[in-house]
């Protein structure tokens, strides 16, 4: 670390809980984020503010003049870009140390089997049950820890889920894919532009933890916010011992 980056991390160089230690780790990290839309563009932002060396950014959307009430990785000049080279911009402007992959693929699953296999966390920051149930089952057969979130409306939720642990829960256990959940986008639902800032910045904070190896993750925790309220409530969540995606993979792990 030259004095250049030492003079950039400093304020996380001064925490005991990182140190110079924890920044390096932050810095030889590579994080995958999947939308680079409302949630991806805090998550992006702080992410590359904080140093992570390598950043993939995977989103096959252009950008569009509604986005912009609460994208705020995009702008009014990014209008028909591709979100994911709009974000690799503005990420090189924020930290031109950081290396950004601009990634304009659908997520399908091969193609996400193959780059979490690179990633040292990944962030699901997309907005569609399929995509998120296809990224879980990457991050599951992969090993690498998943920060989830998602926003609707005034309502909010986030949670980690951490293959390493074999406590921890997958997305799959607690929204089976086998199950009637009702597709609800903010195309026709709307929603409030700071609550995606404030769970796309849990989810940066969750990802900066698990790399650096510090705090109490979000795994076995889903954490929900009615912003119409500022009310924070969590849920305990519990591994399902039959998970078709995760249970055989416990069952093969070292207890």
């Amino acid at each position: 670390m030259d004095d250049s980056q030492l003079l950039r991390y400093s304020r996380h160089i001064l925490l005991d809980e990182i140190g110079i230690e924890g920044q390096q780790r932050l810095m030889d990290a590579h994080a995958v984020i999947v939308g680079a839309g409302g949630l991806g563009s805090p998550a992006a932002l702080y992410l590359a503010a904080s140093g992570v060396g390598k950043l993939t950014l995977l989103d096959d959307d252009t950008v569009d003049l509604t986005n912009l009430q609460r994208q705020i990785l995009h702008d009014t000049q990014s209008v028909g870009q591709p979100k994911a080279a709009s974000g690799q911009a503005r990420l090189a402007l924020i930290n031109p140390e950081v290396r950004v992959d601009a990634v304009v693929l659908r997520a399908d699953q091969a193609l996400l089997e193959e780059m979490v296999a690179e990633a040292s966390v990944v962030l699901d920051c997309s907005d569609n049950f399929a995509t998120r149930h296809a990224i879980n089952r990457a991050c599951v057969s992969q090993g690498v820890p998943l920060v989830a979130g998602a926003a609707l409306r005034f309502d909010g939720q986030v949670s980690v889920f951490d293959p390493r642990d074999n406590a921890s829960p997958c997305y799959e256990c607690l929204f089976p894919a086998d199950q009637e959940f009702t597709e609800q986008q903010c195309a026709t639902m709307g929603v409030f532009a700071p609550l995606v800032g404030i769970i796309g910045a849990v989810q940066a904070a969750e990802a900066l933890k698990l790399i650096a190896g510090i705090g109490v993750s979000l795994a076995g925790r889903l954490l929900m916010l009615d912003a119409r309220t500022m009310e924070w409530s969590t849920m305990r969540c519990a591994a399902n011992p039959t998970c078709p995606v995760c249970s055989s993979r416990r069952a093969h792990s070292p207890q």
